[in-house]
Parts: C-alpha cells; structure tokens; sequence
C-alpha cells in the first residue's frame, strides 16, 4: 500500500489573516471598499437638502457626527489596509467595531431609515461570518442583533417595528451560521483538493525519477517530430546532442524514419541500429500516448545488449541447472570406472607398460570428479548467514588452523592483522571457504620455480574509512594482463589439472555476503586476491567463541582453483 503523503494543514481563519496571501487581501480591499460606499451614502443622508425628503434626522448632530466618524474611519482604514503587508486581525476587529457603532447610532439618530440600514448592514455582518473565527463571527451577530433590536426599542414604540428589528437580529444569526457552515465546507473541500494536489505532485514527482531513471530511452514526439519529453538513458543513445536540439530528424533520422514507417503502415523494423558512434545498438519501438492525445508518440529504446545480457542470464540459469544433472548422472558411471581402474592397479598381471595407462585413467577420473563436486556445490550452495566477525582474530586463527592441518614443507604461511578489532559483516564458513581455496592457490601457483612458496593473510581496513578487506598475498611469477580479465569466468584455467570453477566460487560467495573479490597485482612481483567486506555495526564475537574454524579444510573447498 502506498503510503499517503504528507500534507500541509490548510490555513485557518485566523491564518490567513495573521498572514494574508493575494485572495485574502483582495477580498479584505472589497470589504474596506464597500465600507467607503457605505459611509458614503450616510453623508448623503445626514448632509444632502434631498435626502429630508426621505427621512427625519432625530438627532441631527448624532447622526452627522456618526457619519463624519464613518467615512474619515473608513477611508483611513482603506488606505492604510494597501500599504500594512502584515497582520490584519486588528484591522478586521476594527473595521467591524466601527461598522457596528456606526450602525447603532444611525439607527437611534435616523428616522424613516432603519429597515434600510439594518439591511445594509447585513452584508457587514455576512463578511464578519466569513473572515472570523466561529465563535467571534457569532458575538459579532450577537451583538449586531442586539443593536437593532435595541435601538428599536429606545427610537420607537411601535409594535412593527420592533417586530421587523427582532427579524433582521435573527437574519443575522441565521446567515451567520449557513456561512459558517458554508466557510466549513469550503475548507475541507480545499483540504481534500490540497491533498489531491500533493498526492498528485508527489506521484508525478515519482514517475518522472523513475522514467528519468529507467535505463530503456523514452522520448515524447509529438506529430511534427519534435521531443517534448526525453529522459536519460533515451538522451545517451542518441549521442548527448545539444539541449536546445529537439528535432527528432535531425538528432536521430533513423528513429525518425521508422517512426513515419510505423504511422503509415503499423509496421516496425525490429532490426537494431546505432545511433552515434560508440553507443550501443537500440531497438526502437512506439506507442500512441493515448485517447485524446493522438498526436504525440512514445519511442522506447531499448538497448540490445541489455536484452542480450537478459537472454544470457535465463540462458546460463538453464544451463546451470541442466548441468547440475548431467553432473549428477555422470557421477555413477565415473564411480565404476574409477573403481575398475583401481582394481586393476591392484592387479599382479598387469603389464608395467599398461600400468601408466591406469594411472592416466585414475588421475583423468579425479579430475572430472573434483569438476562434478564443483558443479554440484555451485548449484546447491546455501545462503549466506552473515554475522559480525572480528577479521584480526578470524585471520590469526585460520592461519594457525591451517599450518595445523596441511603439510608445510619448505613453504611459508603467515598472518598480518591489525592490533585492534577489525569487525566485518560476513558468513564466516563461506569466508572461511574462500580464503582456503586462494590459499592453496597461492602455494600451488605463487611460487617461484625451485623456491617454496611464501604466502600472507592479511586482514586490515582498505583506508582510514574504508570497508574492511582479507587478502591473500603471495610472491610468485604473478598472472599475465592477458589473463586477469579472464580468471574469474567459470572452466577458465591455466593449469591442466585446474577445472577452472574455484575463483568463479570463490567470487560467486562474495557476493553473496554483500562482498568482492578483485586480482590486485603487487609491486616487484606476485599476486594479491582482495575480498572487500561490509564493515559491522555491532561487535564483533571472536571466532574461537563461536567454534567456526574446523580442522582440515571446509566441506565443499575446491582445491583446483586455477
């Protein structure tokens, strides 16, 4: 399940006049604007010889004092609301006190007046409902309610029109609540679009890393074949033209003519083609962008050697396993004629001539024997179980396993580790595994003619902040430059009774621990086998606490590594 992303809590009331962005400071402009006409039209009112006609001022001074207070606060409010650029909550709170003082004294000071200010306030109290929070909209209708009422009350004695007041004090109200269920709606209809929206943005953010790393080309052409949209690998193929190159006949004519082939026919050439010199070949291949959008076109490109590498793999993986059983079955015919060829080694009749025929069939029958253990062992070999492991006392002990259970002779083994704890992510029997083969490498191959061989385990970390390494170090004639690219392939040998699977193995378990192994060549001569291990988070167990290191070597070691 995707996780959702996260959202941004849309503004408030309170936040978006605290800090208003371009629609609340338009709609605020509106409001004071509407203010001016308000004050406007009460100074026509209270000062122009027609509106008597019209109307009684009771008290003439109230209602021009009011009037003069109105407009001057009003106009002041207006200009000064274009140059604040900071919080207009006090303004807000201001401007409705004024209206609403300004409101009650017209209503006490004006005769013939009153269902025309009350309802001219009405749209006062509407903008109090939608730029206020709940509760100070409310008290604001509340108290709008109450100075109609009131003012009814001490202007008149008649019964309609305190009858007509208490409707306007509950029209107040009324609207105050269906705008402030309307404002609630509105708030979470923009929440629900807000999350929409970075859904979307986040999920148009993913599609476009994953097409930009995607290791096909994409290009969008759209139907006077120009790119719209490419991505890395598609830019690669085509050669790195310049940015502002965007004709698709100019930077690939021949992806560019298959295209019009396909428009017109349907058909594709599936033949692969190059398209700048020194870039893979590519397979192109289109597809409509969809309904409604027919003009564009998707072109993949796809690399054929990547194909070819897939086509390889489930090849090798076929392979693998058809292996695995043709070695399986060879084992017991081979067994019998090992066993033939023993017996007739025992055998007192046999001539000293055809004696060295024997030998040839027994050696020739170990050697296809040790190929069909590696084979099996390739293919059935465990998974790692990495744990942390101290690589300066694992390297002291192996070695000192090792001089214990293989004859030395004249030749030389040794360990160099570091003082302190060297700790590494490994699965120690694998570990243990490999090191044995490209030990016994090394004193096979790594000697020079005459001379025993001189073999060091070295365990230590790559750099000052580098992942720890185990190397095997020895002083032989060293491999040919010729050869190093090919020591790790699986049946690649130097030697007649190598079988060519011990590195392959040995690299293969590696990487099963999240390792390398890698041929280091050494200065004056001789050759160095790297395997670079994870470094540990935790501490590292000793390997004479967990018992790893087992006399003579490992199950499933292949001695003929080379």
């Amino acid at each position: 399940m995707r996780k959702r992303s996260p959202v941004l809590r849309p503004a408030t009331i309170d936040d978006r006049l605290a800090a208003p962005d371009a629609i609340t400071r338009r709609e605020l402009y509106l409001f004071d604007l509407f203010r001016v006409l308000e004050s406007a039209l009460l100074l026509g009112f209270c000062f122009s010889p027609l509106a008597t006609r019209l109307i009684l001022l009771a008290t003439p001074f109230t209602a021009q004092a009011a009037a003069l207070v109105y407009a001057a606060g009003a106009l002041s409010l207006l200009l000064y609301a274009q140059r604040a650029r900071g919080d207009r909550r006090r303004l807000v709170h201001l401007g409705l006190v004024l209206d609403l003082l300004t409101a009650t004294s017209a209503l006490y000071a004006i005769d013939g007046l009153d269902a025309g200010i009350a309802a001219l306030f009405l749209v006062n109290v509407s903008c109090a409902a939608l730029l206020l929070p709940q509760r100070i909209g409310f008290a604001f209708a509340l108290a709008a309610s109450g100075a109609v009422v009131g003012s009814s009350l001490l202007h008149t004695g008649d019964a309609s029109t305190w009858t007509e007041s208490a409707l306007f004090g509950l029209a107040y109200l009324v609207v105050t609540g269906l705008l402030q269920m309307l404002r609630r709606r509105v708030s979470e209809t923009e929440e629900r679009v807000a999350r929409q929206e970075t859904d979307l943005a986040s999920l148009t953010r993913l599609n476009d890393l994953i097409i930009k790393r995607m290791r096909t080309g994409v290009l969008v052409v759209d139907a006077g074949d120009q790119i719209h949209q490419v991505n890395e690998a598609a830019w690669r193929l085509i050669g790195n033209p310049a940015q502002a190159q965007r004709d698709l006949g100019s930077i690939a004519p021949e992806v560019a003519r298959r295209l019009a082939q396909w428009r017109t026919f349907g058909k594709v050439d599936p033949s692969p083609v190059t398209l700048a010199e020194g870039r893979p070949e590519i397979i192109p291949r289109f597809l409509r962008l969809g309904v409604g959008n027919e003009d564009n076109t998707i072109v993949f490109l796809d690399d054929s050697s990547l194909l070819s590498r897939q086509a390889e793999q489930i090849t090798l993986s076929s392979l693998g396993r058809l292996s695995a059983s043709i070695a399986h079955e060879i084992r017991n015919p081979l067994a019998a004629i090992s066993h033939a060829a023993q017996l007739l080694a025992e055998s007192g009749d046999i001539q000293r001539a055809d004696q060295r025929l024997v030998e040839i069939i027994r050696a020739q029958g170990m050697r296809v024997n040790s190929i069909i253990e590696n084979i099996l062992q390739l293919s059935r070999r465990e998974r790692s179980k990495p744990e942390s492991v101290d690589l300066s006392a694992w390297a002291a002990q192996f070695v000192e396993e090792y001089r214990s259970t293989q004859p030395q002779e004249a030749d030389e083994v040794r360990a160099v580790t570091p003082p302190r704890p060297l700790a590494a992510t490994v699965d120690p029997g694998q570990l243990q595994q490999v090191v044995w083969n490209l030990v016994q490498n090394a004193r096979r191959y790594g000697r020079q003619p005459g001379q025993p061989a001189h073999v060091t385990v070295v365990a230590r970390r790559l750099s000052e902040n580098g992942p720890p390494v185990v190397e095997v170090v020895d002083r032989g004639p060293g491999i040919p430059k010729r050869a190093v690219a090919q020591i790790f392939e699986p049946f690649y040998t130097t030697s007649e009774h190598g079988s060519g699977l011990g590195l392959y193995i040995a690299r293969q378990l590696c990487e099963a621990n999240q390792g390398a192994l890698d041929f280091v060549p050494v200065a004056g001569g001789g050759s160095c086998f790297r395997i670079t291990l994870a470094a540990a988070s935790g501490p590292a167990v000793p390997a004479s606490a967990r018992g790893d290191l087992t006399a003579g070597a490992p199950p499933g070691t292949v001695r003929d590594a080379r």
